[in-house]
C-alpha cells in the first residue's frame, strides 16, 4: 500500500500524467517528449527522472537517444485506470494524443530526409528541359476541372494559374485594392472562369456546398480567428470535398507582425489539425515541405483534409 501511495503522491503533477499516457504504449525519446509536450528539455527530464525513480518508467538505449516507457512490471499497471480518469480532467490530454501521432508518422518517415535532399537540389544546376514550371505545368495537367476557393487570394497570383485548368476559380480577399487588382489582370488576360470577391475568411461570401476545393496560400496567419476560418472553408465544401492550407509552422519571428501584418506566427501541427478536426474535417494529413535556408528560416506547413 506504501508504494501506491507513494505512485500516487507521483502523480501529483499533470505533467507527469501526461508523459506517463504517452509512454504508455510507445517508447519516446525526450526530444520527443518536448515536441509533444511543447516543454523544455530539462522540465521533462526532471519529470522523467521522478517517475523513473518511483519505477513508474524504464529506459533503453537506442543509439545516441534514450527512450522511455511505462514500466508495467512495478506497480504502474495498476495505475492506468486512475491516469485514464485523471486524464478527462486535463486538457491538454486529447491535444497530447494527436501530437503524438504526428510525432510517430514523423519518426516512421524515412524516405522524408531523401525528398528533401532531392527538393534541394531541383534546379540548382541546369539540365536541358527540366524546370520548376515544367513540373507545375505537368501537376495542372492532372488536376481535374473542379470549382476551387482561394481564401485569401491576395492579387490572385495561384488563382489565375488555377484558373487555366479549373471549372472555375472563386478568388477572396478583404481588401479592395488586391480585389480590384487581381480583376483587371484577370480581364487584361482573358481569364473568363476567374471571380473575385471582397470579403473576410471568417464570413466567406461563397454559398454552402458549392466548392469542390477550399484553398488558404499563407493566409490563415492573417485571420482573427483561424479555427472560424476553417469552419468557413467546411461550410462552403460540398461533400466530399477538400481543404488545402499552406502557412507557416509556428515560429519565433516577431518582426513578422509589423513587416507583413501577419496576425499569428503560424501554427503548429497540432494547432492546426485541431482548427481542422474541430470544423468537421477528416482523414488530416500534415508535413512540412519546406525551410527556407536564410534566417529566420520560416518553414512551411502543408495540411489536407476531407470533408
Amino acid at each position: 500500500m506504501s508504494s501506491m501511495l507513494k505512485n500516487l503522491k507521483t502523480l501529483g503533477d499533470p505533467s507527469r500524467i501526461r508523459i506517463l499516457l504517452l509512454v504508455e504504449n510507445e517508447e519516446l525519446s525526450v526530444a520527443e517528449l518536448q515536441e509533444i509536450l511543447g516543454m523544455g528539455q530539462s522540465r521533462i527530464s526532471t519529470h522523467l527522472a521522478q517517475l523513473k525513480t518511483a519505477g513508474l518508467v524504464e529506459d533503453r538505449r537506442n543509439g545516441k537517444s534514450i527512450l522511455y516507457r511505462l514500466n508495467l512490471s512495478n506497480g504502474a499497471g495498476q495505475l492506468l485506470g486512475v491516469l485514464h480518469e485523471a486524464a478527462a480532467d486535463i486538457p491538454e490530454a486529447e491535444e497530447d494524443s494527436e501530437a503524438l501521432r504526428l510525432a510517430l508518422r514523423r519518426r516512421q518517415d524515412k524516405t522524408r530526409a531523401y525528398f528533401d535532399e532531392l527538393a534541394g537540389k531541383f534546379g540548382r544546376h541546369y539540365l536541358p528541359g527540366r524546370s520548376w514550371k515544367g513540373l507545375a505545368e505537368m501537376l495542372l495537367a492532372l488536376m481535374p476541372p473542379l470549382v476551387i476557393a482561394d481564401l485569401g487570394a491576395g492579387e490572385g497570383t495561384f488563382s489565375q494559374l488555377l484558373a487555366r485548368r479549373a471549372r472555375r476559380v472563386i478568388a477572396i480577399d478583404n481588401s479592395e485594392k488586391m480585389v480590384d487588382f487581381g480583376r483587371e489582370l484577370a480581364v487584361k488576360n482573358g481569364v473568363e472562369n476567374l471571380e473575385y470577391r471582397l470579403g473576410d475568411l471568417e464570413g466567406v461570401p461563397i454559398e454552402d456546398e458549392t466548392v469542390d476545393l477550399a484553398f488558404f496560400s499563407q493566409a490563415l496567419h492573417h485571420a482573427q480567428h483561424p479555427d472560424r476560418a476553417a469552419a468557413e472553408a467546411f461550410r462552403i465544401l460540398k461533400p466530399g470535398g477538400r481543404v488545402v492550407v499552406l502557412d507557416l509552422l509556428r515560429h519565433t519571428h516577431e518582426e513578422a507582425r509589423e513587416l507583413y501584418a501577419d496576425l499569428w506566427l503560424g501554427f503548429s501541427e497540432v494547432e492546426l489539425a485541431r482548427f481542422l478536426r474541430t470544423a468537421g474535417f477528416r482523414n488530416i494529413e500534415m508535413s512540412v515541405v519546406h525551410r527556407e535556408e536564410e534566417a529566420p528560416h520560416f518553414e512551411t506547413l502543408l495540411a489536407v483534409a476531407d470533408k
